[in-house]
């Protein structure tokens, strides 16, 4: 048995999690030597009661190891483990990170850069429409946008991405088989041509209460930040949201109606310092190093002539209806460009991360000089 192998059993063996699977191989130094160990070899290690050892030491009697590493043959999923380059670099800084990942799709090295959207699954047209567009937005940049696979704005957020051509994980709170809800199995097989669908749960297991939790801290574990785009008061979403304070990343909240519960949530993150946030910008200027200078092209302020940059249609149309020389507000930009307003919004941040205009106080735009 290799050390994957192991760490799988290891898994599936109910009452071991991260943290202790984390001393045991401080102690052990290899997880199959772990599945070797008496059970009083086991109790000699901290934090290793009786009963756990118990567990460990007869794992073979209560866990089919086989049947789970046939089912990951037979499914397409393989599992990553956290000596894995593909392992999520930020995931693996957390105090109880995974010991193991099932994926299907593919983590990339571009996941470095990634921010959560959560939120209320039962939401408004206003919800999901900004999750959408802040979604679509991070995704055309090159951010890849994480979320919960769940009703309501996380689904927006996953179809946002999808929508931009862009990268989106999806983290389950169940076995990699359950799709939950149901009505989503094409968009997770979307994500995962396109991303990944993950999870640490073993094939089978149903969600709940506790599974969907521990599911959030993942969420908030492999991003840089986390945007709460419509939340009550009592939303799963604020789970996510104080994991990612605990991790020491940015909170965004999304205002709303003031008169509306689903905006409670948000509002009260607010009002306890998470930022403001109206547009993709506000996420954006957080995270400034994703775009170093060494990665951008010269501003035409330093090199006297415009850059020679491959814009898309929208982005030209967009950079042709700001003037030489005046500022120009969004409105002015749509009525020149003759696009709509979504797109004008998707052109102008990709010009700003592109150098090529900058944006002044008051929603005002003027090409870089």
């Amino acid at each position: 048995m290799d050390s994957r192998e192991a760490l799988v059993a290891l898994n599936l063996i109910e009452g071991v999690g991260p943290v202790r699977v984390r001393q045991l191989l401080a102690h052990f130094g290899d997880a199959a030597e772990i599945l070797k160990a008496s059970r009083s070899q086991l109790t000699h290690v901290r934090g290793i009661g009786d009963d756990t050892a118990e567990a460990i030491s007869n794992w073979e009697k209560s866990i089919d190891l086989a049947s789970e590493m046939k089912r990951l043959a037979d499914s397409g999923c393989r599992v990553v483990i956290q000596t894995d380059e593909e392992y999520p670099a930020s995931l693996r800084e957390i105090y109880d990170p995974p010991v193991v990942l099932y994926v299907k799709g593919a983590l990339t090295a571009k996941d470095k850069n990634a921010v959560a959207m959560v939120g209320s699954r039962q939401t408004t047209h206003y919800g999901i429409e900004t999750a959408r567009k802040l979604a679509y937005q991070l995704a055309y940049v090159g951010v890849t946008v994480v979320s919960g696979g769940a009703r309501g704005i996380d689904t927006a957020a996953h179809q946002g991405a999808l929508s931009a051509k862009g990268r989106t994980v999806c983290v389950l709170g169940t076995g990699i088989n359950i799709v939950f809800p149901p009505e989503n199995a094409e968009l997770f097989e979307r994500i995962a041509e396109n991303g990944a669908v993950i999870t640490q749960f073993p094939f089978n297991r149903n969600g709940d209460k506790q599974s969907f939790a521990i599911r959030n801290r993942i969420v908030a574990g492999m991003s840089l930040g986390a945007v709460v785009v419509e939340a009550d008061l009592h939303s799963g979403a604020l789970i996510t949201a104080n994991f990612a304070i605990e991790y020491g990343r940015q909170v965004f909240a999304v205002p709303g109606r003031i008169d509306s519960p689903r905006s409670k949530g948000c509002h009260d993150l607010i009002k306890k310092g998470a930022k403001l946030c109206e547009g993709a910008e506000d996420i954006l200027s957080e995270f400034e190093y994703l775009f170093p200078a060494s990665n951008k092209p010269p501003s035409p302020g330093e090199t006297g002539v415009l850059p020679a940059l491959e814009l898309s249609e929208n982005e030209q149309k967009a950079f042709d209806a700001l003037a030489t020389d005046d500022e120009r507000t969004i409105d002015e930009v749509i009525r020149h460009s003759g696009l709509p307003s979504s797109a004008v919004s998707v052109a102008l941040l990709s010009l700003e991360m592109k150098r090529v205009i900058k944006q002044l106080p008051g929603k005002l735009f003027v090409r870089n000089r």
